[in-house]
């Protein structure tokens, strides 16, 4: 087995104990760093996101998964710094004004991280002026994803979307996502796509940000 398998296979598998190890291991034998995050990283947690949408695991082992990818992105992460070729961009999240839930935000984001992109967490409870001036700082940002858990504050990412288009930012895809939100509500609010989940996020955000 080769030592991106064996990498891939600690992703998929949430043995973050020895992840680090094996990512050192994998450089020292001069694998190319990007490789190893694509081949041996990225592409394990695609696999961890079909088993999910298969029910074959749920949020617990996805999590679990996410976190160990992260342990080895850390190792990487030295010898990835100012390799334009790696990443997908970047993803501004944040659960919308009046919620202050952020499991599934957290889920998602880490999720979307795991896919290749740079993640800016805004938080919970954002208001739209903050989601304005986040975009206004990070104007390369591929994909805003708004999450709401209660169906009080749905309302406040339809007024997310229409801040960003009258501020004329429009650049980046807006998704959105949480219990109460359908695909029919995300396209009555102007949504550029819907999510029903975190592994479903993070396949919505790479072919939205292609």
């Amino acid at each position: 087995m080769s030592k991106i398998q064996e990498i891939a296979q600690a992703v998929e598998a949430g043995k973050s104990k020895i992840v680090g190890g094996l990512v050192e291991e994998a450089l020292a034998e001069g694998l190319d760093p990007v490789r190893i995050l694509n081949e041996g990283m990225i592409s394990a947690m695609d696999a961890v996101g079909d088993k999910f949408k298969r029910s074959e695991i749920f949020v617990p082992e996805m999590l679990v998964a996410a976190k160990t990818m992260k342990k080895g992105v850390e190792v990487l992460k030295p010898r990835l710094a100012g390799n334009a070729s790696v990443g997908l961009g970047k993803c501004l999240i944040g659960t919308v004004a009046g919620d202050m839930h952020d499991i599934g935000k957290n889920l998602v984001a880490m999720m979307i991280e795991s896919a290749g992109f740079e993640v800016i967490d805004l938080g919970v409870d954002v208001s739209p002026d903050k989601f304005i001036a986040a975009l206004q700082g990070n104007p390369d940002a591929k994909i805003l994803a708004l999450s709401a858990l209660l169906t009080t504050t749905m309302p406040a990412m339809k007024q997310v979307i229409d801040a960003v288009n009258s501020a004329g930012l429009k650049t980046c895809k807006i998704i959105v996502g949480g219990a109460p939100i359908t695909e029919d509500y995300a396209k009555q609010i102007g949504a550029d796509g819907y999510s029903p989940d975190a592994a479903s996020a993070a396949a919505l955000a790479k072919r939205l940000a292609a």
